[in-house]
């Protein structure tokens, strides 16, 4: 029942709902830009990876010259993450969103992208992700499908200190209590600053029989687990160190410095600092207490498989918006990237918020029509399909859609129509 759609319109509608393109103002006089036609364009352009030239190509009525102007001087790093928030917040306030959840958890997760040839000799090979070079966009996306945060990492890089970074880098009015990552976003530093900025960090540990638990006590304390319990905690550490500790988590909780930036400082050193030993005490000791309780709670567990598998499942919208160079990055700047990245994410959302719009008034009108369609079933019903939406071929902007009351007419099949 979606309707079909061309992503020129589809940006242009949701910029109605939301202004998100307000947001990226002008770098001197702080105005909105006054070709709102141009500004998507250039969004569009970093999000399908066909850059400003290719997509003033493929444009009608959008010059190679106004997207580049938009790009000097409107697009910013700041005007992104203000422009994501825009879309973020008013997804998070649609009734339909709060189906899913109440926007109090997230995850988050590393994509990969092949890099280029002209790209390669600056990208980083991974043999997880096979024998070429490229980078990933490590994400944050929250319980209801609604990004609020994206950075290019390299394809080698670990992806624990990052995960701290977009849970306090962004400008949305999402309040994070628990959040969810693979193996590869934890480490007992990162369980350590969750305790100390008071979140709660949930991974889904692998081979998480072969790690050790630590106790305060000797191993020998207790006798049926004492194969499964690693050396004892330095609790006098942890006291020694507990002002600097708390030092360290207003500095993040302040964005005074970056969390990764703090936590590549910690770990880059063969001679570990005492506060660094003392993060890492405090990280294990929360993350047994976690461990107990993942053992022990299957809700917990479904919990946390059901938030990463929102993410994995966005993975594949994400790919499908990046399609250009066959999706390999060509950038080499860090900055590119990053543009690049932010672009993706903005569209990716700007799709969410509109197929939940959309999803919304389909379920309106079935009700209506005397379908019952209980609420915990609706929930199972994501917004990420994108076979409606036209991604590819000639962006026509500026055209005036056909709408009723603000909104295009569902598509109402005959054998849909009777059903209803």
């Amino acid at each position: 029942m979606y309707p079909l759609v061309e992503v020129p319109d589809l940006l242009t509608e949701v910029h109605a709902w939301t202004g998100f393109a307000d947001r990226f103002t002008h770098i001197r006089t702080q105005e909105p830009p006054e070709n709102i036609p141009a500004m998507l364009a250039g969004v569009l352009a970093d999000a399908t990876n066909l850059g400003a030239k290719r997509m003033a190509a493929a444009s009608k009525g959008i010059s190679a010259r106004e997207i580049a102007w938009k790009r000097i001087f409107h697009t910013r790093p700041e005007t992104y993450k203000l422009a994501q928030a825009c879309i973020t917040d008013r997804h998070a306030q649609h009734p339909h969103a709060l189906l899913w959840g109440d926007g109090s958890t997230a995850s988050s997760d590393g994509q990969f992208f092949q890099a280029s040839d002209r790209a390669g000799p600056r990208s980083d090979i991974n043999l997880h992700y096979g024998s070429e070079p490229g980078s990933k966009f490590y994400s944050h996306l929250s319980d209801q499908y609604g990004y609020f945060s994206i950075l290019p990492i390299s394809a080698t890089e670990s992806e624990a200190p990052y995960v701290l970074d977009g849970l306090f880098d962004h400008e949305t009015e999402l309040d994070i209590q628990e959040h969810f990552t693979d193996t590869g976003g934890a480490s007992d530093h990162v369980f350590g600053l969750f305790a100390l900025t008071g979140r709660r960090f949930v991974p889904r540990l692998r081979n998480l029989k072969d790690r050790k638990l630590h106790t305060v006590e000797k191993p020998e304390t207790y006798p049926a687990l004492q194969e499964h319990i690693g050396v004892p905690i330095n609790t006098s550490l942890i006291m020694e160190y507990w002002d600097d500790l708390l030092h360290l988590a207003a500095s993040i909780q302040t964005r005074t410095v970056a969390p990764s930036t703090i936590l590549k400082r910690l770990a880059a050193s063969r001679n570990p600092s005492q506060l660094a030993r003392a993060l890492r005490e405090l990280g294990r000791l929360e993350r047994t207490l976690f461990m107990i309780e993942w053992y022990s709670d299957p809700a917990l567990r479904r919990r946390c498989q059901a938030g990463l598998n929102k993410g994995e499942a966005a993975h594949k919208l994400k790919r499908a918006v990046f399609f250009h160079e066959r999706g390999e990055i060509r950038d080499r700047s860090f900055e590119s990237q990053a543009f690049r990245a932010s672009g993706l994410n903005l569209v990716v959302s700007a799709i969410v918020h509109w197929n939940t719009v959309y999803l919304g008034r389909a379920v309106d009108h079935l009700r209506r029509r005397g379908r019952i369609i209980p609420p915990e079933v609706l929930k199972h019903v994501s917004p990420l399909s994108w076979e409606h939406i036209n991604l590819t071929g000639t962006y026509a902007w500026g055209e005036t859609p056909s709408l009723v009351d603000g909104f295009r007419p569902l598509r109402l099949p005959q054998p849909l129509a009777r059903a209803a």
